[in-house]
């Protein structure tokens, strides 16, 4: 996957959201001062990163590091990555930033815990000459680049894979539950845009949440409400907007014996394994080395003042910053079918890893282990 191509078509995967950006906040993230400024520091870069929460496995384990490499490779080793996690704490990432500020880096890569509530912190690192380049969640402020995935195909991808899983049961009036992710986090509402879209008139949804927190907790007692709600024997399938959910919401599941397909999304190694078993049905795999790297060579671009049209074919506008220069990384709907095709493929995890313990036996039957 890093041997793609960072830079997708604009016409497949554009992006539209609500566009009245302020002409004062555009030019505060296009500052020519600040560029020619960080120009002159060449490789000796300061990059600021910020992770919004440590509960979803991929941030610790794949993010900060390929950023960190990505920033080396491209300054000769010069170039220099602070890091902070916000732990789902929207007033501890805003103090984070306020830190960034103090510590004087070229640019920050922000991945935001609330990305309305951040757009103040945006707005105040840009007007200190601190570019920003929004990470997987489309931060609302005076933004200069973003990268992520097409959100509303993630969506689709989960709502598309629950219907084929559910199969003769996918009719009008089957049931499923719908357990979408943080209202906090525009990514969620994406992906449920993405999910009805698909799954509207074509099955009914007989009950629908929007997780706090995206926190495996509350899923898992969203699940235990939807079951006695709606009754076990009538819910034929479960749409989980991530891993880390489905595997609390299939321990609901278990616990009133019921077994129904599940989608999730991030690849993470515990979902993938519940893939291998049956627990869950997919997954959507993203790329993240590829969506890593194109966020280190945006924020390194900006820091050292440079244009970013070789890397952004996209254009993505917010409330609140129009055109912003984007890259939207293609997914895959991951399934026991093609687990060696993708995250072993791509060298995100070894068959050993997956076929720990346990799961060895399952993963005899899928061929993992040849």
């Amino acid at each position: 996957m890093r041997r793609a191509a960072v830079a997708v078509a604009a016409g497949a995967m554009a992006v539209s959201l609500a566009a009245c950006g302020s002409a004062k906040e555009s030019k505060g993230s296009d500052d020519s001062s600040s560029s020619a400024s960080a120009a002159k520091k060449g490789d000796d870069i300061k990059v600021g990163l910020l992770l919004p929460e440590n509960k979803t496995a991929r941030y610790e384990k794949f993010d900060r590091p390929m950023i960190e490499k990505k920033v080396s490779e491209l300054t000769n080793g010069k170039g220099k990555v602070e890091y902070n996690n916000a732990r789902q704490d929207a007033n501890l990432q805003a103090q984070q930033v306020d830190t960034m500020i103090t510590n004087k880096v070229d640019v920050l890569i922000i991945d935001a815990v609330d990305a309305k509530a951040i757009q103040n912190s945006v707005k105040k690192a840009v007007d200190q000459g601190i570019k920003v380049v929004a990470y997987d969640r489309l931060a609302e402020g005076p933004i200069s680049a973003y990268t992520s995935f097409d959100n509303v195909e993630v969506g689709k991808t989960q709502g598309e894979a629950l219907l084929k899983a559910m199969g003769d049961k996918a009719t009008k009036s089957s049931k499923i539950v719908m357990i979408n992710g943080s209202v906090t986090d525009p990514n969620a509402k994406q992906f449920k845009d993405g999910a009805h879209a698909v799954l509207d008139g074509k099955v009914t949804i007989a009950k629908e949440y929007d997780t706090k927190e995206w926190a495996p907790d509350n899923a898992n007692s969203e699940m235990e409400a939807a079951i006695s709600a709606v009754g076990k024997k009538n819910i034929a399938g479960v749409y989980s907007a991530n891993d880390t959910m489905a595997g609390a919401i299939i321990t609901a599941l278990k616990a009133a014996d019921l077994k129904v397909p599940v989608t999730g999304q991030d690849a993470e190694l515990a979902g993938v394994q519940r893939i291998v078993t049956g627990d869950q049905y997919m997954s959507v795999y993203k790329s993240y080395p590829q969506e890593a790297e194109t966020a280190a060579q945006m924020a390194v671009a900006l820091a050292k003042g440079e244009p970013l049209d070789s890397i952004a074919k996209d254009k993505v506008s917010s409330a609140s910053a129009k055109d912003v220069p984007s890259v939207l990384v293609p997914v895959v709907s991951l399934t026991k079918d093609n687990i060696k095709d993708t995250v072993i493929k791509d060298g995100i995890y070894t068959a050993d890893e997956i076929c720990s313990g346990k799961y060895k036996a399952a993963c005899d039957k899928l061929g993992l282990n040849k």
